[in-house]
């Protein structure tokens, strides 16, 4: 499979070593150096690109790559006040999107035991929710898009809490999401049900970018030749 790397810092050498080991070939490497470089000619050398760049430049990759007829699976986060847009250029140019949050299988299987355990603690209303999520100094949106997709699995089953906000605050209804940037911190997400008897707390904590990587990869050789809007847990089955 030949591969467009849209992005090409830490996370894109990671996914290219594992795409190369995996025998795949990488075709077009992108940073904000050579963006000029980014041409519809350029993409349809590849069978699939992997987007990982910024909000600032997630939108506009991805319509060209719909428009250059190449499957995307895009990891960028922060962008999604434009998710409507997106799909429907996606959807009108037989385009195909393989969307996540988090790429790492971990944390995918993390995302399912969110929901399911929201799901138990809806009918307790003596516990209170909270979130935390501690990435290195680089990652520049907060909260990370993983821990959206989280408050929001959270936001479907406990009906006390009515939106997520980024700062603390003295509001029952109001899900907290306290955002900390450190180094060296791949990612960490946790999640603490806290009563005046106990608490009950799930945490996932990355290691490395291993796990987001390989995920990538995997997404790409699902969405090679499909056509359509996926999602991790369509490449895990889930």
């Amino acid at each position: 499979m030949k591969i467009a790397l849209l992005g090409y810092g830490k996370m894109g050498h990671t996914i290219e070593e594992i795409a190369v080991k995996k025998g795949h070939e990488i075709v077009l490497k992108i940073n904000i150096d050579n963006v000029e470089e980014m041409t519809l000619e350029n993409l349809r050398r590849a069978d699939v690109a992997i987007e990982f760049t910024g909000p600032e430049s997630a939108v506009e990759n991805l319509q060209k790559c719909f428009e250059a007829g190449v499957p995307v699976v895009c990891g960028s986060t922060g962008w999604l006040n434009k998710w409507d847009d997106i799909t429907t250029y996606c959807n009108e140019r037989d385009g195909s999107l393989v969307y996540a949050s988090n790429y790492s299988i971990g944390v995918n299987l993390f995302f399912e035991l969110n929901t399911y355990l929201s799901k138990l603690m809806k009918d307790y209303d003596e516990y209170d929710v909270k979130m935390e999520e501690i990435h290195h100094t680089q990652k520049r949106d907060a909260p990370s898009g993983t821990a959206i997709t989280l408050a929001e699995q959270i936001l479907q089953n406990v009906s006390s809490k009515k939106q997520w906000v980024n700062q603390p605050v003295d509001n029952k209804e109001e899900l907290v999401i306290i955002s900390e940037r450190v180094d060296p911190a791949p990612g960490t997400h946790k999640i603490k049900y806290t009563s005046q008897i106990d608490d009950i707390e799930i945490i996932h904590t990355a290691h490395n970018r291993i796990g987001f990587a390989g995920g990538a990869v995997k997404a790409a050789e699902f969405i090679n030749g499909k056509k359509g809007i996926f999602s991790m847990k369509d490449v895990l089955g889930l």
